[in-house]
């Protein structure tokens, strides 16, 4: 045996006492730690007993897939299109993610409707407990992709520099069974889960600029003096992927500030200045804007007149393309 192979079987050997010494972050522990006892993994299937991936193993195996693509093309002449290929797995957690997010709303809708014509049958109550089963199955699916997903996209901001982004109750009668009310129990949580997911919380500060900026240095050091008054501030761009809001997306997912993503609603060209009506409408605290075309100049105006404090940046003041560095990042700690 050669030296070389002789360390290799030495550290193979010492992997058990390792990962005994690693632990899974919170985030993966939640997800895959505590599997509901009992689930149901296609729909048509009886319900079982199911494994889940250890938590540890979820974690390493999901980062290691983002971090391999950068490593294999770093070097060659595939480089420059590393993100774009690694973008495309993170994506395709988050399609899954949506795929049974949908199911568990169509099952959710399904169980409403069953509980809304109460039969004391036991028919009806296997039905009931079954349909519940599907949802909690396809709701601890939904939060373990999406969990794999958040994780493979910030080893995607971590190796790329950019926040990854994508493409694109009721009330129990007297007569209900003591399974009806589990799950009127059942769907009010879901709910109160799902608005905290998609809603949240704290001061609105409005960023916006040209899709052709470069100058990332003075809009972060503003955001840091305005995140240290606003700590629990929230960020709301106008969901450009490139140039001033991406460099505001990426300042948020450096920072673990809570972005939104404001795109338009509906084409033609009254759809910017309309959306522009509603950023205002948000009643921001602050807002930070780079100069560009006459829509932004628009809601430069009406943050004004609303009596916004506005945060201007002029094309004309960035510093060259070649003196601005690259965008770096500090890796947030997962594991314990």
């Amino acid at each position: 045996m050669t030296e070389q192979s002789s360390r290799r079987v030495s550290s193979l050997a010492d992997l058990p006492s390792l990962y005994a010494a690693i632990t899974a972050s919170p985030e993966f522990q939640r997800a895959f730690g505590d599997p509901i006892p009992l689930s149901i993994v296609e729909p048509g299937e009886a319900p079982g007993e199911h494994d889940m991936p250890e938590p540890l193993a979820a974690q390493a195996e999901c980062g290691a897939v983002i971090a391999t693509i950068f490593d294999l093309f770093a070097g060659t002449r595939l480089e420059p299109i590393a993100a774009e290929i690694a973008w495309g797995f993170v994506n395709s957690f988050h399609f899954v993610a949506g795929k049974l997010e949908r199911r568990e709303d169509s099952l959710a809708d399904e169980i409403r409707d069953l509980a809304h014509r109460p039969d004391m049958s036991e028919v009806y109550s296997s039905e009931l407990e079954e349909k519940q089963l599907l949802c909690q199955s396809a709701a601890e699916q939904r939060e373990a992709v999406e969990c794999m997903r958040d994780y493979a996209a910030e080893m995607y901001r971590a190796q790329s520099g950019w926040p990854w982004s994508p493409a694109k109750g009721s009330r129990a009668s007297k007569a209900s069974t003591a399974t009806q009310v589990a799950v009127q129990d059942f769907l009010r949580g879901r709910d109160l889960e799902r608005r905290e997911r998609h809603t949240p919380k704290g001061p609105i500060v409005v960023a916006s600029g040209h899709a052709e900026w470069h100058d990332w240095q003075p809009v972060w050091a503003r955001l840091d003096t305005i995140h240290e008054r606003i700590p629990h501030m929230m960020l709301v761009t106008t969901a450009q992927r490139k140039g001033f809001d991406a460099i505001v997306a990426a300042w948020a997912a450096n920072n673990g500030v809570p972005l939104v993503a404001y795109t338009l609603s509906g084409s033609g060209r009254a759809a910017p200045f309309a959306r522009n009506r509603k950023l205002v409408d948000l009643k921001p605290v602050e807002a930070v804007l780079g100069e560009g075309s006459g829509i932004q100049a628009n809601l430069y105006q009406a943050l004004r007149k609303a009596g916004v404090p506005i945060h201007a940046f002029r094309k004309a003041d960035q510093a060259p393309v070649a003196n601005v560095p690259r965008v770096t990042v500090t890796r947030r700690r997962h594991a314990a």
